[in-house]
Protein backbone atom coordinates (compact mmCIF):
# COMPACT_ATOMS: atom_id res chain seq x y z
CA UNK A 1 0.00 0.00 0.00
CA UNK A 2 1.22 3.57 -0.72
CA UNK A 3 2.14 5.38 1.97
CA UNK A 4 -0.15 8.76 2.44
CA UNK A 5 -0.10 12.22 4.29
CA UNK A 6 -2.33 15.05 4.34
CA UNK A 7 -2.10 18.64 5.07
CA UNK A 8 -4.98 20.64 6.70
CA UNK A 9 -4.06 24.61 6.24
CA UNK A 10 -7.23 25.53 7.95
CA UNK A 11 -8.63 22.64 10.73
CA UNK A 12 -11.17 23.55 13.24
CA UNK A 13 -12.96 22.22 15.56
CA UNK A 14 -16.05 20.80 14.98
CA UNK A 15 -18.96 21.09 17.70
CA UNK A 16 -22.51 19.90 17.53
CA UNK A 17 -25.52 19.95 19.02
CA UNK A 18 -29.40 19.23 18.71
CA UNK A 19 -32.45 21.42 19.23
CA UNK A 20 -36.14 21.26 19.70
CA UNK A 21 -36.14 24.31 17.65
CA UNK A 22 -33.84 27.44 16.11
CA UNK A 23 -35.36 30.84 16.63
CA UNK A 24 -33.73 34.24 17.32
CA UNK A 25 -33.36 35.92 20.53
CA UNK A 26 -34.21 33.32 23.03
CA UNK A 27 -31.88 31.27 24.11
CA UNK A 28 -32.07 27.97 22.57
CA UNK A 29 -31.75 25.12 25.17
CA UNK A 30 -29.55 22.47 22.84
CA UNK A 31 -28.61 18.49 24.34
CA UNK A 32 -26.26 15.98 22.24
CA UNK A 33 -23.40 18.23 22.63
CA UNK A 34 -20.32 16.87 20.43
CA UNK A 35 -16.79 17.89 19.62
CA UNK A 36 -14.37 16.38 16.92
CA UNK A 37 -11.54 17.45 15.48
CA UNK A 38 -11.93 18.97 12.02
CA UNK A 39 -11.15 20.09 8.83
CA UNK A 40 -10.42 18.61 5.39
CA UNK A 41 -7.37 16.66 5.39
CA UNK A 42 -7.70 16.19 9.22
CA UNK A 43 -11.21 13.90 8.27
CA UNK A 44 -9.23 12.49 5.51
CA UNK A 45 -6.84 11.17 7.78
CA UNK A 46 -9.46 10.09 10.70
CA UNK A 47 -11.92 8.05 8.02
CA UNK A 48 -8.18 6.50 6.16
CA UNK A 49 -7.58 5.31 10.16
CA UNK A 50 -11.12 3.58 10.59
CA UNK A 51 -10.78 2.10 7.03
CA UNK A 52 -7.40 0.41 8.23
CA UNK A 53 -4.97 2.52 7.00
CA UNK A 54 -2.73 5.05 8.10
CA UNK A 55 -2.03 8.53 7.24
CA UNK A 56 -0.30 11.35 9.44
CA UNK A 57 -1.89 14.44 9.46
CA UNK A 58 -0.35 18.01 9.08
CA UNK A 59 -1.95 20.85 10.08
CA UNK A 60 -1.92 23.99 11.24
CA UNK A 61 -3.03 24.80 14.66
CA UNK A 62 -2.56 27.68 17.41
CA UNK A 63 -4.04 29.07 20.80
CA UNK A 64 -5.99 27.85 23.29
CA UNK A 65 -8.04 26.25 20.60
CA UNK A 66 -5.43 23.99 19.15
CA UNK A 67 -4.31 22.62 22.62
CA UNK A 68 -7.41 21.72 22.08
CA UNK A 69 -7.59 20.04 18.40
CA UNK A 70 -4.13 18.30 19.73
CA UNK A 71 -5.78 16.69 22.47
CA UNK A 72 -8.83 15.59 20.61
CA UNK A 73 -6.66 14.36 17.65
CA UNK A 74 -5.00 12.48 20.62
CA UNK A 75 -7.99 11.40 21.86
CA UNK A 76 -8.30 9.26 18.13
CA UNK A 77 -5.18 8.41 18.29
CA UNK A 78 -4.59 9.99 15.40
CA UNK A 79 -0.78 10.29 13.73
CA UNK A 80 -0.09 13.99 13.87
CA UNK A 81 2.31 16.57 13.16
CA UNK A 82 1.37 19.99 14.31
CA UNK A 83 2.57 23.37 12.54
CA UNK A 84 2.49 26.01 15.58
CA UNK A 85 1.05 29.39 14.86
CA UNK A 86 -0.10 32.60 16.80
CA UNK A 87 -3.83 32.66 15.64
CA UNK A 88 -6.50 30.70 17.42
CA UNK A 89 -8.04 27.58 15.76
CA UNK A 90 -11.41 28.06 14.56
CA UNK A 91 -14.70 26.73 15.68
CA UNK A 92 -17.33 25.82 13.49
CA UNK A 93 -20.84 24.55 14.59
CA UNK A 94 -23.86 22.43 13.37
CA UNK A 95 -26.78 22.26 15.26
CA UNK A 96 -29.56 19.99 14.20
CA UNK A 97 -33.34 21.35 14.71
CA UNK A 98 -35.33 18.65 15.19
CA UNK A 99 -38.67 19.78 14.67
CA UNK A 100 -37.99 20.15 10.97
CA UNK A 101 -35.39 18.13 10.51
CA UNK A 102 -32.95 21.09 9.25
CA UNK A 103 -29.02 21.61 9.71
CA UNK A 104 -27.51 25.30 10.25
CA UNK A 105 -23.75 25.39 9.87
CA UNK A 106 -21.47 28.35 10.99
CA UNK A 107 -18.21 28.19 9.81
CA UNK A 108 -15.86 30.95 10.86
CA UNK A 109 -12.97 31.40 7.96
CA UNK A 110 -10.38 31.00 10.13
CA UNK A 111 -7.26 32.71 12.04
CA UNK A 112 -4.75 35.09 9.99
CA UNK A 113 -1.77 32.99 8.98
CA UNK A 114 1.50 35.02 8.87
CA UNK A 115 3.94 34.39 5.80
CA UNK A 116 6.49 32.57 7.97
CA UNK A 117 3.72 30.40 9.27
CA UNK A 118 2.36 29.13 5.76
CA UNK A 119 6.16 28.87 4.62
CA UNK A 120 6.80 26.51 7.52
CA UNK A 121 3.32 24.29 5.77
CA UNK A 122 5.88 24.42 2.59
CA UNK A 123 9.09 23.58 4.12
CA UNK A 124 7.31 20.80 6.13
CA UNK A 125 7.32 19.04 2.86
CA UNK A 126 10.87 18.55 2.95
CA UNK A 127 10.71 16.10 6.10
CA UNK A 128 7.28 14.65 4.55
CA UNK A 129 7.90 10.51 3.29
CA UNK A 130 4.47 9.50 1.38
CA UNK A 131 3.67 8.78 -1.77
CA UNK A 132 0.09 10.45 -1.92
CA UNK A 133 -0.35 13.78 -0.15
CA UNK A 134 -3.91 14.81 0.36
CA UNK A 135 -4.56 18.54 0.78
CA UNK A 136 -7.83 19.59 1.56
CA UNK A 137 -9.91 22.60 2.65
CA UNK A 138 -9.92 25.78 2.36
CA UNK A 139 -6.74 28.62 3.24
CA UNK A 140 -7.21 30.84 6.22
CA UNK A 141 -7.03 34.74 5.71
CA UNK A 142 -2.91 35.09 4.69
CA UNK A 143 -2.62 32.28 2.68
CA UNK A 144 -2.03 33.11 -0.98
CA UNK A 145 -4.40 31.84 -3.37
CA UNK A 146 -1.24 30.11 -4.88
CA UNK A 147 -0.59 28.16 -2.16
CA UNK A 148 -1.57 25.08 -3.20
CA UNK A 149 0.32 25.45 -6.48
CA UNK A 150 3.27 26.07 -5.03
CA UNK A 151 2.77 22.78 -2.69
CA UNK A 152 2.11 20.57 -5.86
CA UNK A 153 5.32 22.15 -7.11
CA UNK A 154 7.92 21.04 -4.15
CA UNK A 155 5.57 18.24 -4.19
CA UNK A 156 6.70 16.86 -7.20
CA UNK A 157 9.89 17.48 -7.00
CA UNK A 158 10.10 15.36 -4.17
CA UNK A 159 8.07 12.36 -6.13
CA UNK A 160 5.04 12.59 -4.06
CA UNK A 161 1.62 12.58 -6.03
CA UNK A 162 -0.78 15.30 -4.86
CA UNK A 163 -4.56 15.12 -4.35
CA UNK A 164 -6.62 17.97 -4.06
CA UNK A 165 -9.51 19.14 -2.70
CA UNK A 166 -10.48 22.70 -1.88
CA UNK A 167 -12.50 25.55 -3.43
CA UNK A 168 -12.56 28.90 -5.49
CA UNK A 169 -9.19 30.73 -6.05
CA UNK A 170 -7.64 28.08 -3.93
CA UNK A 171 -8.78 25.25 -6.43
CA UNK A 172 -8.44 27.43 -9.52
CA UNK A 173 -4.89 28.47 -8.43
CA UNK A 174 -4.07 25.00 -7.35
CA UNK A 175 -4.85 23.48 -10.67
CA UNK A 176 -2.88 25.56 -12.71
CA UNK A 177 0.57 24.18 -12.14
CA UNK A 178 -0.81 20.23 -13.51
CA UNK A 179 -0.27 16.88 -12.42
CA UNK A 180 -2.25 17.12 -10.26
CA UNK A 181 -3.21 12.99 -9.37
CA UNK A 182 -6.59 13.56 -7.89
CA UNK A 183 -8.86 16.32 -7.79
CA UNK A 184 -12.61 16.10 -5.99
CA UNK A 185 -14.52 19.34 -6.88
CA UNK A 186 -18.39 19.33 -5.86
CA UNK A 187 -20.36 20.21 -8.52
CA UNK A 188 -20.77 23.31 -6.81
CA UNK A 189 -17.30 24.04 -6.62
CA UNK A 190 -16.12 22.62 -10.27
CA UNK A 191 -19.47 24.99 -11.46
CA UNK A 192 -17.72 28.11 -9.49
CA UNK A 193 -14.30 27.21 -11.16
CA UNK A 194 -15.59 27.46 -14.92
CA UNK A 195 -17.90 30.25 -14.09
CA UNK A 196 -20.82 28.90 -15.50
CA UNK A 197 -23.88 26.65 -14.74
CA UNK A 198 -23.50 23.25 -15.84
CA UNK A 199 -27.04 21.88 -16.62
CA UNK A 200 -26.59 18.34 -16.86
CA UNK A 201 -24.48 15.12 -16.44
CA UNK A 202 -22.76 16.22 -20.21
CA UNK A 203 -22.10 19.09 -19.27
CA UNK A 204 -20.33 18.13 -16.37
CA UNK A 205 -18.72 15.61 -18.08
CA UNK A 206 -17.27 18.11 -20.52
CA UNK A 207 -16.03 20.51 -17.81
CA UNK A 208 -14.24 17.91 -15.89
CA UNK A 209 -12.63 16.09 -19.12
CA UNK A 210 -11.15 19.61 -20.04
CA UNK A 211 -9.20 19.74 -16.33
CA UNK A 212 -7.83 16.23 -17.64
CA UNK A 213 -6.81 17.42 -21.36
CA UNK A 214 -5.38 20.00 -20.31
CA UNK A 215 -3.03 18.18 -18.06
CA UNK A 216 -3.90 19.44 -14.68
CA UNK A 217 -4.97 16.34 -12.91
CA UNK A 218 -5.07 12.82 -14.31
CA UNK A 219 -8.88 11.93 -12.82
CA UNK A 220 -11.24 14.26 -11.98
CA UNK A 221 -13.78 13.18 -9.68
CA UNK A 222 -17.29 15.53 -9.18
CA UNK A 223 -19.73 14.71 -6.42
CA UNK A 224 -23.19 15.96 -6.72
CA UNK A 225 -25.00 14.93 -3.63
CA UNK A 226 -28.19 12.96 -4.71
CA UNK A 227 -26.90 12.88 -8.05
CA UNK A 228 -23.99 10.58 -7.27
CA UNK A 229 -20.52 11.16 -8.93
CA UNK A 230 -18.57 11.24 -11.92
CA UNK A 231 -15.02 10.24 -12.77
CA UNK A 232 -13.29 11.74 -15.67
CA UNK A 233 -10.31 10.26 -16.58
CA UNK A 234 -8.19 10.11 -19.62
CA UNK A 235 -10.27 6.78 -20.55
CA UNK A 236 -13.42 8.88 -20.49
CA UNK A 237 -16.06 9.57 -18.10
CA UNK A 238 -18.10 7.09 -15.83
CA UNK A 239 -21.10 8.55 -13.76
CA UNK A 240 -22.49 6.69 -10.88
CA UNK A 241 -25.76 7.05 -8.66
CA UNK A 242 -25.98 8.01 -5.06
CA UNK A 243 -26.66 5.28 -3.08
CA UNK A 244 -30.36 5.84 -1.24
CA UNK A 245 -29.96 6.34 2.59
CA UNK A 246 -31.78 8.54 4.51
CA UNK A 247 -29.46 11.35 5.79
CA UNK A 248 -29.06 12.61 9.34
CA UNK A 249 -26.27 14.81 8.45
CA UNK A 250 -24.02 16.18 5.69
CA UNK A 251 -20.72 17.44 7.88
CA UNK A 252 -18.17 15.39 6.58
CA UNK A 253 -19.46 13.37 3.23
CA UNK A 254 -17.15 14.73 0.78
CA UNK A 255 -14.33 14.40 3.11
CA UNK A 256 -15.38 10.83 3.70
CA UNK A 257 -15.93 10.54 0.34
CA UNK A 258 -11.97 11.86 -0.81
CA UNK A 259 -10.63 9.39 1.45
CA UNK A 260 -12.00 6.69 0.48
CA UNK A 261 -11.51 6.80 -2.95
CA UNK A 262 -7.65 8.27 -1.62
CA UNK A 263 -7.23 4.90 0.03
CA UNK A 264 -8.46 2.59 -2.56
CA UNK A 265 -6.62 4.32 -4.76
CA UNK A 266 -3.21 3.65 -2.29
CA UNK A 267 -4.63 0.29 -2.04
CA UNK A 268 -4.22 -0.41 -5.78
CA UNK A 269 -7.66 -0.14 -6.80
CA UNK A 270 -8.73 0.76 -10.08
CA UNK A 271 -10.58 3.97 -10.48
CA UNK A 272 -13.81 3.23 -11.56
CA UNK A 273 -13.33 0.69 -7.83
CA UNK A 274 -12.55 3.71 -5.93
CA UNK A 275 -14.73 6.16 -6.84
CA UNK A 276 -17.28 3.02 -5.85
CA UNK A 277 -15.87 3.08 -2.42
CA UNK A 278 -16.19 6.91 -2.17
CA UNK A 279 -19.47 6.84 -2.69
CA UNK A 280 -20.32 4.37 -0.39
CA UNK A 281 -18.61 6.21 2.42
CA UNK A 282 -20.02 9.64 1.73
CA UNK A 283 -23.71 7.76 1.79
CA UNK A 284 -22.53 6.30 5.40
CA UNK A 285 -21.30 9.80 6.64
CA UNK A 286 -24.48 11.45 5.94
CA UNK A 287 -25.89 8.40 8.14
CA UNK A 288 -24.47 9.63 10.92
CA UNK A 289 -25.55 12.36 13.00
CA UNK A 290 -23.16 15.51 13.79
CA UNK A 291 -20.05 15.60 13.12
CA UNK A 292 -19.51 12.47 12.75
CA UNK A 293 -17.95 10.44 9.79
CA UNK A 294 -18.32 7.49 8.37
CA UNK A 295 -17.92 3.91 10.33
CA UNK A 296 -16.28 1.12 8.31
CA UNK A 297 -19.29 -1.35 8.91
CA UNK A 298 -21.93 1.13 6.99
CA UNK A 299 -19.07 1.73 4.25
CA UNK A 300 -18.65 -2.12 3.25
CA UNK A 301 -21.99 -3.03 3.40
CA UNK A 302 -23.45 0.36 1.18
CA UNK A 303 -20.33 -0.93 -0.77
CA UNK A 304 -21.43 -4.31 -1.14
CA UNK A 305 -25.02 -3.25 -1.84
CA UNK A 306 -23.51 -1.46 -4.98
CA UNK A 307 -21.46 -3.86 -6.23
CA UNK A 308 -23.84 -6.39 -5.91
CA UNK A 309 -26.59 -4.39 -7.81
CA UNK A 310 -28.40 -2.30 -5.01
CA UNK A 311 -27.66 0.73 -7.56
CA UNK A 312 -29.39 1.63 -10.51
CA UNK A 313 -27.01 1.42 -13.51
CA UNK A 314 -23.65 3.26 -14.10
CA UNK A 315 -23.48 4.93 -17.16
CA UNK A 316 -20.41 6.07 -19.55
CA UNK A 317 -20.82 9.86 -20.91
CA UNK A 318 -19.46 10.77 -24.01
CA UNK A 319 -18.77 14.11 -22.98
CA UNK A 320 -17.44 15.75 -26.54
CA UNK A 321 -20.99 16.70 -27.67
CA UNK A 322 -24.77 15.11 -28.02
CA UNK A 323 -25.32 11.75 -29.22
CA UNK A 324 -27.02 8.34 -28.71
CA UNK A 325 -24.42 6.06 -28.07
CA UNK A 326 -24.11 6.76 -23.82
CA UNK A 327 -22.93 3.24 -23.08
CA UNK A 328 -24.75 1.87 -20.00
CA UNK A 329 -23.84 -0.86 -18.49
CA UNK A 330 -24.26 -2.80 -14.66
CA UNK A 331 -27.54 -3.97 -13.62
CA UNK A 332 -30.85 -1.17 -13.10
Amino acid sequence: MKRIATLTMNPAIDVSYEADRVFHTHKIRARQEHYDPGGGGINVARVIARLGGTARAHYLAGGATGATLDSLLDLHQMVRSRIPIGGNTRICTAVYERETGKEFRFVPHGPAVTQREWQASLDRLDDIECDYLVASGSLPPGVPDDFYGRLQAKARLRGMELILDSSGAALQQGLAGGGILLVKPSLGELQQLVGRSLADRREIATAATDIVKKDQAKYVAVTMGREGALLAQGSGVLWLPAIPVEAKSTVGAGDSFLAAMTFALACGRDPTDALRYGIAAGAAAVLTPGTDLCHPKEVERLYALAGAGGMPAEASINASGPGPHEAVTGQA
